[in-house]
Order: C-alpha cells, then sequence, then structure tokens
C-alpha cells in the first residue's frame, strides 16, 4: 500500500510540476499487478495510461536520493505509446547514459536532468517489449557528482498492467 501510495504521489508531483500549463486530472489507479501498477488520467481532454514500478534494490555510495520510478507512457491523442522513462532521484551527470539490462539485452538511455529516455521510438517499443517479456530489469546510472547507481526491478506484473493501460487508451 506504501508502495503504490509513493507511486501515485511521485507521478502527480511530476505532472504538476513537468507541466505547470496543461490541465490535468489526478492520476488514477487502475489496478496493480505484483511490482506494477497502472493509472490513467486526462490531460487537454485527452486519455494518459501509465505503468509503474519503483526497484526492489537501490544501490550506490550516495547520501540521498529521491524516488525512482519506471514508467512506461501511452499518450494515444499524441500518436505515441510504449514510452519508456526512468526517474532517478538525483540529477545525472551531463551527457551520460544510462544502461538498461534485461535477461541478455542491453539498452542505452540519453539523460536530462533526473530522468532518462530511449531516443526513438523503435526503441521504446523494444525496450516496453523486453520488459514485459522479461524477469528482471537492471538500471545503472551515474549521478552529477559521479556516483554510479545500480537499480534492480521485478518485471512480475508489468504484462498485466501493459495490457491494462492498453485497453484503457483504447490502443
Amino acid at each position: 500500500m506504501i508502495k503504490r501510495f509513493s507511486v501515485f504521489l511521485m507521478v502527480t508531483v511530476f505532472m504538476v510540476l513537468g507541466a505547470p500549463l496543461a490541465q490535468a486530472s489526478e492520476p488514477r489507479l487502475i489496478a496493480t499487478y505484483d511490482d506494477w501498477s497502472a493509472y490513467m488520467f486526462v490531460e487537454g481532454g485527452n486519455k494518459v495510461c501509465y505503468m509503474a514500478s519503483q526497484p526492489m534494490k537501490d544501490e550506490g555510495d550516495y547520501s540521498s536520493r529521491g524516488k525512482i520510478f519506471a514508467l512506461i507512457t501511452h499518450r494515444p491523442a499524441e500518436g505515441t505509446r510504449d514510452v519508456f522513462s526512468y526517474i532517478t532521484g538525483y540529477p545525472y551527470k551531463t551527457g551520460s547514459d544510462v544502461a538498461v539490462t534485461i535477461g541478455g539485452s542491453r539498452y542505452t538511455l540519453f539523460t536530462q536532468d533526473d530522468t532518462a529516455w530511449a531516443p526513438d521510438a523503435a526503441a521504446d517499443r523494444q525496450l516496453s517489449e523486453a520488459i514485459r517479456q522479461g524477469s528482471s530489469m537492471v538500471v545503472k546510472g551515474t549521478s552529477q557528482r559521479g556516483t554510479l547507481t545500480t537499480d534492480t526491478f521485478s518485471l512480475r506484473g508489468s504484462g498485466k498492467a501493459y495490457q491494462t493501460i492498453t485497453e484503457e487508451c483504447g490502443l
């Protein structure tokens, strides 16, 4: 329950601070499946659906770090789906990349401030598929202070969460 509230609170804060001009409803939890939760909100009259999880384990030699989230988002009104984003809880080192490993596959994300993204829609689709099919995900990044972090996620429930957000957004 605390984990779901943390995800809800962080995403709400992210929406409010990240898009102050866009009128958005509060995110509504649709369902939780093991380690992933599915949400929906309305922004500018259009549905936005996303799934989110927090790491089971976060490692690094740091004294303070904010909340950590992996998200996959659909915005059908904008023609986007499967957009992977990673909120790391600290500002990334400028120009650094993030490495995501799922099974035997490795993906590289670009960074800005405290968030990392896949470079294009094709990479988003590949990463989204790997998350749904995999069992664990490891994300490695470097803070602006040079601290290496390693976050480990369970992917249990990601397939059902994805199906739920896809249906909710009519995709």
